[in-house]
């Protein structure tokens, strides 16, 4: 799935927005931006690696050829985040963590349905993102928590190289000890995320049987023939 790049999902939304109230938009984007605080719920989300909204009217549109686009009646507002996760764990983090957030920010979107219900809000989201034609990621076996995990064990590893050189051996395994239990959280094995879900894993494990018979029986068909 072009979406995915190991533990990434890379979202893109683009949903029409009436042009005559995405000046309001600009305000809230703005105070956004002033009052970070305000955002305590989005950035208290670990699973977000980044998000951002952009408004794009239409004499903003790039022509690669195809002209100007006079036609249009409408602004956009092109969201953009990468994540690690399901797209479900994410909206249903991003509506529980800011909905009143949310609501803003696509304040001027056309039809928006505001973000609870979550059905509605999902079906909204469906019907307005775009696939992600090509997602390169840096580090696809690691997630935004692992890389800052990775971070605070090599940070550690420092500090014991040069505690090693300054301390007897008694006092070296002490802080050895200490630092183990300090990063002891992030030393998991970097790889690709889990199954979207327990009941997708269960479903695997219990057609898996199933799956090796019929494919042994469709080899053995083969050489016989």
């Amino acid at each position: 799935m072009s979406n995915i790049a190991g533990k990434a999902y890379a979202m893109n939304v683009v949903t029409p927005s009436n042009p005559r109230v995405t000046w309001i938009n600009r305000l809230l984007f703005l105070a956004a931006r002033g009052l970070p605080v305000r955002l305590g719920g989005l950035l208290g989300l670990s699973i977000i690696h980044f998000a951002r909204w952009v408004i794009i009217r239409p004499k903003d549109w790039p022509d690669l050829g195809q002209g100007k686009q006079d036609a249009l009646k409408n602004d956009y507002v092109l969201f953009c985040s990468n994540f690690n996760g399901t797209w479900d764990q994410y909206i249903d983090a991003f509506s529980d963590g800011i909905p009143s957030g949310l609501d803003a920010f696509w304040y001027s979107a056309t039809k928006y349905p505001q973000s609870i219900p979550i059905t509605e809000f999902k079906t909204y989201i469906t019907h307005n993102q775009v696939p992600t034609d090509y997602y390169y990621n840096a580090t696809p076996g690691s997630a935004q928590r692992d890389v800052k995990g990775a971070l605070r064990v090599y940070d550690t590893v420092l500090a014991l190289e040069k505690a090693h050189g300054e301390s007897d051996p008694d006092a070296f395994d002490e802080k050895w000890q200490e630092a183990m239990l300090r990063v002891q959280n992030d030393l998991g094995e970097p790889g690709f995320g889990p199954v979207a879900s327990l009941d997708t894993e269960r479903a695997d494990l219990n057609r898996f049987e199933y799956v090796r018979q019929a494919q042994a029986g469709f080899e053995h068909e083969r050489e016989a023939k």
